[in-house]
């Protein structure tokens, strides 16, 4: 198995590094409440998602 025959330098690190970046998550708008919500995923201020009401989706399924 190959092995660096030198140490990488901070600069040659850095560099490569430099390209790993985040991205925000895309979120769209809710039709029913306008609030933001992740696609394909039910609104969860309101519970809606393409036009049907999931109260399930709001609250914890462990909570009582």
């Amino acid at each position: 198995m190959a092995l660096p025959k030198y140490k990488t330098s901070r600069a040659n690190t850095h560099s490569r590094r430099a390209n790993w970046k985040a991205t925000a998550t895309a979120t769209v708008s809710c039709p029913n409440c306008g609030a933001p919500a992740l696609p394909h995923v039910a609104c969860p201020s309101c519970g809606s998602f393409r036009g049907r009401i999931y109260r399930e989706a709001i609250r914890h399924p462990h909570a009582k």
